[in-house]
């Protein structure tokens, strides 16, 4: 994209003066029935040099003065706009209409194809003071307040005044078809609408600072080994539960003592008054012809008759292969060591 080169007139604050017009070799059509339109004086539009001097002229005259869109605006805060039931009446009293006039600093039909208007100060005035007297009222009161809000409506307000000073609007170069007697004229084809867009845009909120995070101050837990309360973890509406010192466990194992502490302690244990139950077997036996039933294993007898019930090797009949393998392997000597928990078959 070309750089745009606007003249000294288009800077802010910058007094008018004529504007700078560059056409292109080739001249369009409807620019010479628009300049044979408001020309008042008959001059020959031959070639470019002719056009180019009728454009600057009629564009530099007093009264070329453009339009470029009408906003209606409120004429005071909100909290002072008068309230009635008919609508009209309020958009009589409450609402004015300011008309954004300009004027042409820059025609370009070689790079741009474009036409820049320039504000005039009479427009910007009016800007200003609706921003000040209303906008920026309105502003604050929407706003919530902190240590620096008038300073950045201060700020703010200065910013608009130097956005409207530089505001220069473009438009295309066929813009210029709006131009009328004395150089005066006004956007068409809906080109009022992009610019009362761009007037609209100067406006910004006031953006308020981010609402500091603010720590929560916890207080300090007392801790059981300090000065305080003894039942602060304790619920007040409950009851603390009483348990018997036996039943606590130590928090680590202790070292198994070799000292018996109360040597009488296992003579008064008679064995008979403790029962043990039968070891549940580690496979199902089927069935056989045992002399022995099922309530002599897995009933809760007593030690001396569990003892008594049980069979050893030398009460029963061995088959010659068994007991030849067994001595064979050196378990001959040993056998009657061996109680049989089951019968066999």
């Amino acid at each position: 994209m070309p750089t745009v080169l606007l003249p000294s007139s288009a800077a802010a604050f910058a007094p008018r003066s004529s504007p700078n017009v560059v056409l292109n070799t080739r001249i369009e059509p409807w620019l010479t029935a628009t300049l044979k339109r408001v020309s008042r004086v008959k001059r020959p539009l031959n070639n470019v040099t002719q056009h180019t001097r009728c454009l600057t002229e009629t564009l530099s005259s007093s009264n070329a003065i453009w339009t470029l869109c009408s906003i209606m605006f409120p004429k005071a805060p909100d909290a002072e706009l008068k309230k009635d039931e008919n609508p009209l009446v309020e958009a009589l009293f409450n609402y004015q209409m300011i008309h954004i006039e300009a004027y042409v600093v820059h025609v370009d039909m070689v790079s741009r194809n474009e036409v820049a208007f320039k504000l005039t100060p009479e427009t910007i005035e009016a800007l200003v003071d609706f921003h000040q007297d209303v906008y920026s009222v309105d502003t604050a009161a929407n706003t919530w307040n902190w240590s620096e809000k008038e300073s950045q409506l201060k700020k703010l307000h200065e910013e608009f005044v130097q956005a409207a000073n530089k505001f220069v609007y473009r438009a295309s170069a066929q813009a210029l078809e709006g131009l009328e007697e004395d150089g005066a004229g006004e956007l068409l084809g809906g080109r009022s609408e992009e610019a009362k867009n761009a007037i609209s845009s100067l406006f910004v909120p006031l953006l308020p600072p981010p609402p500091r995070v603010v720590n929560v101050l916890r207080s300090t837990p007392v801790l059981p080994s300090s000065t305080g309360s003894e039942n602060w973890w304790h619920d007040p509406m409950q009851q603390p539960v009483s348990m018997d010192s036996w039943k606590v466990l130590p928090s680590s194992p202790a070292m198994a003592s070799t000292t018996d502490q109360n040597p009488n302690l296992w003579s008064s244990v008679n064995l008979n008054e403790f029962t043990y139950a039968s070891p549940t077997p580690s496979y199902s036996q089927p069935y056989t012809t045992s002399p022995y039933n099922a309530t002599q294993f897995y009933s809760t007898a007593p030690l001396p008759g569990v003892l008594a019930a049980i069979p050893f090797p030398s009460t029963l009949i061995q088959p010659c292969a068994t007991a030849a393998n067994m001595v064979g392997f050196g378990w001959g000597d040993r056998i009657h060591e061996l109680p049989l928990p089951y019968g066999t078959t």
